[in-house]
């Protein structure tokens, strides 16, 4: 049972509209009151569609009670027209070729093309074009997955978890997260993306302090959940730096060689459009700055 914070008469005006029309498949309540209309889909997603809502006065306030699921179906099976009018972001969502590749964005900031550091990788055009640094809002990314960095319980929390959350639909995606049991230090698991303009969410429990086993265990464990659901662009934002004091430079040198090094073994990466590393803090930027072109040099 969802209860939402609409008067009494302005549901009762709009369910009536609505049984009207007969133009309703689904009506829930998150931070404000949904409708769906029919989804124009084969006959099987449009059974899996029908649901049935129940609307009962609970003194001024109205509850309404879904009959049947998946919330989650219902957002991945709209087009991407359908799903824009959902978005709970504020401004536009970036798309995927609006975010520069790493070779695209190191030569508008002007980079040096070879690495101060010895040579440890080589170059890899393939890989390059794979890569980005993103300074901006991870939620704004319309991809096919961003990586959330959760709590243990993935109820939600402060920083990314919560922003995330939020712009989720908070109701709506903690009904999938209370299934999932909780995520374990170095583990990943995913859930729709609901209200996001991304597909999915991979969430991931970062260590505190610095553990680059776990760490390492993390980004890993997201690169595998992306393969097994045949994802193909992932965004990542810094995983326990921050409240759980990883240190940023150490940080993103586990998180770099990891990715590099997942590139260079799983034949799945040739099917990744787009590896993001959505950075916030200046602190990052220059780290990733200073390891990128040793992990990824560009000649």
């Amino acid at each position: 049972m969802l209860t939402s914070n609409y008067s009494h008469s302005c549901l009762l005006g709009r369910l009536k509209q609505l049984v009207l029309s007969r133009n309703v498949l689904f009506a829930t309540f998150d931070s404000k009151f949904h409708f769906f209309s029919p989804v124009q889909s084969s006959s099987s997603k449009l059974t899996f569609l029908k649901f049935s809502i129940i609307a009962e006065q609970r003194s001024s306030f109205f509850t309404v009670q879904k009959m049947s699921s998946s919330e989650k179906e219902l957002y991945l099976s709209m087009s991407l027209e359908e799903k824009r009018k959902e978005y709970s972001i504020k401004g536009k969502p970036v798309t995927l070729d609006q975010v520069a590749t790493w070779p695209a964005y190191a030569v508008a900031q002007n980079f040096p093309p070879k690495s101060t550091d010895s040579r440890e990788f080589s170059v890899n055009g393939d890989h390059n074009q794979r890569i980005s640094i993103f300074r901006g809002d991870i939620t704004s990314l319309e991809i096919d997955c961003i990586v959330n960095a959760a709590n243990k319980e993935l109820q939600g929390g402060g920083g990314v978890d919560g922003a995330i959350h939020r712009a989720a639909g908070h109701n709506l995606l903690q009904s999938e997260c209370r299934k999932l049991g909780g995520c374990d230090v170095g583990d990943a698991k995913i859930t729709g993306g609901y209200r996001l303009p991304a597909r999915y969410i991979i969430h991931t429990v970062g260590p505190v302090g610095e553990k680059p086993d776990k760490l390492r265990s993390c980004y890993k464990r997201c690169l595998e959940v992306m393969k097994e659901n045949q994802l193909k662009s992932i965004a990542f934002p810094c995983v326990s730096t921050g409240i759980y004091h990883y240190p940023n430079d150490a940080a993103a040198d586990v998180v770099l060689s990891t990715v590099r090094e997942w590139m260079d073994r799983d034949s799945y990466s040739k099917e990744v459009e787009r590896i993001i590393f959505c950075l916030f803090m200046d602190e990052d930027v220059k780290c990733y700055h200073r390891l990128l072109p040793k992990y990824f040099p560009l000649e």
